[in-house]
């Protein structure tokens, strides 16, 4: 009889210890299923509720809006507007609603034509900064790497002048790829105490050139500058509410 409870207590905690044990599995699954790019809703929650959407903010079309620049005496960098475009590029959701047909069938190049091996850098600027309505929480760009270990970075700011270097990644790769980093939550973009100062300003991009690939010529491309923000606090705003900008 004693044997018999104790194999009838056996079972019935190894049933317990399975039931405990599936839950743990599948929120385990759960967590690393969705590994890859950043998940925006995820990044810098600072609200009870989030109105996520991807917005545009460079297609590239305008050589002139563009200027790039590198030491006189590393190398001489130019630029120009070329034909082409991502074949996996997807049309931005909120244009194709609205019925948008803005022309996009052009990219940016720049050529590198280096003067000597050596830690050098070159910068892409746009001629004014450009703004991130709400809160930025990521920013995504396709580009040509060439299969390069140089480093692509991207300059941004915030309204009272603060700068940051944000690293998008390595360009060691061949073809277009769509490079997306997450916003730092360390770069304040909203402050109660200064309401009408929120968002980030986009102020361009530098590539870090890897002295051992330092050499010859090198060419790089760049198409479809996006950025998904949240946008809350902006349409929700009370149509009576007084402007704090007197």
């Amino acid at each position: 009889m004693r044997t018999r409870k104790t194999k009838l207590a056996g079972k019935l905690l190894f049933m317990l210890i399975a039931v405990a044990v599936v839950p743990m599995v599948v929120v385990a699954q759960s967590a690393t299923s969705d590994a890859g790019e950043p998940n925006p809703a995820e990044i810098g929650v600072d609200t009870a509720q989030q109105k996520l959407k991807e917005v545009s903010i460079s297609k590239f079309e305008d050589a002139g809006f563009w200027s790039a620049s590198m030491s006189k005496d590393e190398g001489l960098v130019t630029l120009r507007r070329l034909a082409g475009s991502p074949i996996d590029k997807e049309p931005l959701e909120a244009e194709t609603e609205a019925g948008i047909t803005e022309d996009d069938s052009n990219v940016l190049g720049i050529k590198v034509e280096y003067f000597k091996r050596g830690n050098s850098q070159f910068t892409l600027t746009p001629v004014r900064p450009m703004p991130v309505e709400g809160i930025c929480k990521t920013v995504s760009v396709w580009v040509v790497g060439r299969n390069s270990p140089h480093v692509l970075k991207m300059l941004l700011s915030d309204h009272f002048g603060n700068r940051a270097e944000v690293t998008m990644g390595k360009l060691n790769f061949t073809g277009w790829k769509k490079l997306t980093v997450a916003i730092p939550t360390s770069i304040v973009q909203r402050d109660y105490h200064y309401n009408n100062k929120m968002g980030i300003k986009i102020e361009g991009f530098t590539i870090d050139c890897d002295p051992k690939e330092a050499y010859g010529s090198y060419y790089i491309y760049f198409d479809d500058l996006r950025a998904t923000t949240d946008l809350f606090a902006e349409e929700h705003r009370d149509i009576d509410d007084m402007q704090d900008n007197w």
